[in-house]
């Protein structure tokens, strides 16, 4: 009889053990079609750089708050008969009207850093598209034209970000080479992590408000000079066509893949 009960104890104990497997089981199950479902749309990625073999880079401004070193920087570039390309806050633009201006009219690139400089990826679609047409109206009203790159302040983005730039005709630029000038790094760390990372194509990203930044730009003008590129803007950079973006970032043309 002790011998029954016991066997009783037993299977209960294993049925119990069956049911929670199974329970289990199935939560993760559930759980891996969830992430199946929302992380299976492929993930789209902005141009870090440029796929070319030419020895060409070009150099990028972003300008969100102070104003004090744009002159003094667009003289430095005069100087060295350099283009590049200032990504502009529209607060910025709405502030600094003239400099937005002298920057349009001296040939550089004038881009798009958002209206008010938020985490676009926290945005709605249609908040993006609001930061995205204040900042590019505010630009062609002072420089008779609508930029069409782009540049997602904090370097933050979303498929939804990406995708609708494209649909408006726009490109979503990164950079593979940060200067660091916002930790306020000597001039000699600047040249050297620039040239430790320089290839064709290559996007630098600068700012006009870096404390640094003066003093560093004619020695980083120099360095990638002298190692054979030639600086343009990143609009004369980027080729015209259909195009995708590998995992890294790389700008390549839809027909180099044939």
């Amino acid at each position: 009889m002790s011998f029954m009960i016991l066997t009783r104890k037993k299977l209960t104990i294993l049925f119990a053990c069956v049911l929670t497997g199974a329970l289990s089981i199935a939560v993760l199950f559930s759980t891996a079609n969830n992430i199946v479902a929302t992380t299976g749309e492929p993930r789209q990625i902005p141009i870090y750089y440029v796929d070319t073999q030419e020895k060409v880079c070009a150099l990028s401004f972003d300008a969100a708050w102070g104003n004090e070193q744009t002159s003094t920087l667009l003289d430095i570039l005069d100087k060295y008969e350099v283009k590049s390309t200032f990504f502009l806050v529209k607060q910025w633009v709405d502030k600094y009207p003239d400099d937005v201006k002298e920057i349009a009219a001296r040939g550089h690139d004038v881009g798009n850093h958002s209206s008010t400089h938020p985490h676009m990826s926290e945005l709605s679609a249609q908040e993006q598209q609001t930061e995205i047409d204040d900042c590019n109206q505010a630009i062609e009203a002072l420089t008779g034209s609508a930029p069409t790159l782009f540049r997602a302040p904090y370097g933050e983005y979303d498929n939804k970000l990406v995708e609708g730039l494209k649909s408006c005709g726009m490109y979503c630029v990164q950079w593979n080479i940060d200067s660091l000038d916002w930790k306020d790094p000597s001039p000699a760390e600047m040249v050297s992590r620039i040239k430790e990372k320089l290839c064709p194509g290559s996007i630098i990203l600068l700012h006009n408000g870096a404390a640094n930044t003066p003093e560093a730009l004619p020695q980083i003008i120099e360095c990638i000079q002298g190692e054979g590129y030639t600086i343009v803007p990143v609009s004369q950079i980027i080729p015209e066509g259909a195009y995708y973006t590998d995992h890294e970032g790389k700008m390549i043309l839809s027909d180099s893949q044939n």
